[in-house]
């Protein structure tokens, strides 16, 4: 049984999701920085470019070596441009689930990036890794993450109570923890029936291919 992510290229009409390289580590380090990554994950803060290519050359090939997940960059496709990154973790093979998250650099929020890489994620691993489930968490007062979790289909399914730790600006400057609750959502491969057509008549990318 497999138990390891290949390394792959996910495309859409917009889109090229990828493997980090070490040529994103400059705009990877400049995403991690943004006030919004900051409140709503655990990347360390100031988070530096030394941080960044560990990333790419250490943690990323160790998560999918070890089968855990996969982290995957996402490129604009006309200007190669990094958008942003969607990492799979938490890997079950045998109950063939994972989990997903995603991230989006603030210069391309907005424009559908986080739902279209979403959703081709989502789609490659039912079409073609056999994945039967998807988990999301979204920290309860993140609208924007859910409201992603929503536009591919995702079903609310419960809220861990105070399970997350969010971050706010302090009023020296510095950043505090803030305990909250994770919302948990789960996808199923006939729960994107007809997500795809839903967002291409919202504007969106529809197509996917893999290589």
């Amino acid at each position: 049984m497999t138990t390891t992510f290949p390394d792959i290229s996910i495309n859409t009409d917009r889109l090229v999701l990828r493997a980090l390289e070490e040529a994103d580590a400059p705009a990877l380090t400049e995403m991690m920085n943004d006030e919004l990554v900051a409140a709503w994950t655990a990347v360390p803060q100031p988070f530096t470019e030394e941080a960044a290519r560990s990333w790419i050359t250490e943690y990323a090939p160790a998560e999918r070596a070890a089968g855990r997940g996969i982290d995957l960059a996402v490129t604009e496709f006309l200007t190669q441009r990094l958008v942003g990154v969607i990492q799979l973790g938490k890997t079950n093979w045998r109950v063939r689930c994972t989990e997903l998250s995603y991230i989006i650099a603030p210069w391309a929020r907005g424009e559908g990036y986080a739902s279209e890489a979403a959703l081709a994620t989502t789609q490659w691993l039912f079409g073609d890794q056999g994945f039967e489930r998807v988990e999301l968490r979204t920290a309860a007062d993140n609208a924007a993450a859910q409201q992603v979790a929503q536009k591919i289909g995702c079903i609310s399914e419960g809220v861990l109570r105070g399970a997350c730790i969010a971050r706010t600006r302090t009023e020296d400057g510095g950043w505090a923890d803030l305990r909250t609750d994770f919302i948990v959502w789960g996808l199923l491969p006939e729960d994107l029936e007809g997500v795809a057509d839903q967002m291409a008549e919202a504007g969106y990318s529809s197509f996917t291919d893999w290589s």
